[in-house]
C-alpha cells in the first residue's frame, strides 16, 4: 500500500501551512517575547496568560471563538469582507491564521527564555560602545539568543503539523484545501482505510521522534559548549 494523491496533497498542505505559519510565528512573537521579558509593567501577567492559554485551551474551544470571529457576522469577518477578501473559515489563510494562534506559546516562550537568559551585562556592554537599542537587538541580542529561536521554529513548526481540533473547526475539510494530514487520518480511519492511515500516521511518529530529537541534541551541544 502507498499513499495516493489525496494523501500527498494533504503532506503538501501541511507543511506548507506549517512554513508559514513558522515564518510568521518568529515575526510576531519575537517582539511579544522581548518585551515579555524586558517589561516590568503590571500587564505582563496578563499577557503572558493569554499568550499561554492555547497550552491548556481546549482546541475545539479557540477553533469555535476563531470560527466566530472570522465568520460573516464576526468582527473580523466584518472587516475582511469590507476589504473585498470574503471570510477566512474553510480557507487556507483561515487556517494560518487559527495556527498562529494556537502555536504561539511554542514559539514565544522558549524566545522568552532566551532573551531573559541574556541578562544585563551584554546589553550594558554594548551601550557603552555607544550602540543604539537597535544595533544592540541585532548584534547582541539575536546572535545571543540563537538556541532559543531554533527551539521556537522547531515547537513551532512541529506543533503546526499535529494539529487537529482547531484546523478542523475553521478548515473543514476540503480536499487540496484545507484537509492536512491529521485530517486525511481521520478520514481513513473513519473509512477503516487502516493501511492508509498506518502510513500517514507511521510517518507523523517518525517526524515527530526526529524533531525531538534534533530539540534534545541541540540542547546538549549547547551543554557542552557552555
Amino acid at each position: 500500500m502507498q499513499l495516493d494523491g489525496v494523501d500527498l496533497a494533504a503532506i503538501w498542505l501541511t507543511l506548507k501551512l506549517a512554513t508559514v505559519t513558522t515564518v510568521l510565528l518568529l515575526l510576531i512573537g519575537t517582539p511579544i517575547a522581548w518585551w515579555l521579558a524586558r517589561t516590568r509593567s503590571p500587564l505582563k501577567g496578563p499577557i503572558g496568560a493569554v499568550v499561554a492559554l492555547p497550552l491548556v485551551l481546549p482546541p475545539t474551544v479557540l477553533g469555535f471563538y476563531l470560527l466566530v470571529a472570522m465568520g460573516p457576522n464576526g468582527f473580523v469577518g466584518h472587516i475582511t469582507q469590507s476589504l473585498g477578501l470574503g471570510t477566512l473559515p474553510f480557507t487556507f489563510a483561515g487556517l494560518v491564521v487559527a495556527s498562529v494562534f494556537y502555536s504561539t506559546p511554542f514559539v514565544v516562550q522558549p524566545l522568552q527564555n532566551a532573551f531573559e537568559a541574556i541578562g544585563e551585562r551584554p546589553l550594558e556592554a554594548a551601550a557603552t560602545l555607544r550602540a543604539g537599542p537597535w544595533d544592540r537587538f541585532f548584534t547582541v541580542v539575536l546572535p545571543l539568543a540563537r538556541p532559543g529561536f531554533v527551539t521556537a521554529s522547531i515547537l513551532g513548526f512541529a506543533h503546526t503539523v499535529g494539529e487537529f481540533g482547531v484546523v478542523l473547526m475553521i478548515g473543514g475539510n476540503i480536499p487540496e484545501k484545507t484537509r492536512v494530514v491529521s485530517v486525511q487520518i481521520y478520514d481513513h480511519v473513519e473509512a477503516l482505510e487502516y493501511a492508509q492511515a498506518h502510513w500517514l500516521a507511521g510517518g507523523m511518529l517518525v517526524f515527530s521522534f526526529l524533531v525531538l530529537l534534533m530539540l534534545y541534541s541541540s540542547r546538549l551541544k549547547q551543554g557542552w559548549r557552555a
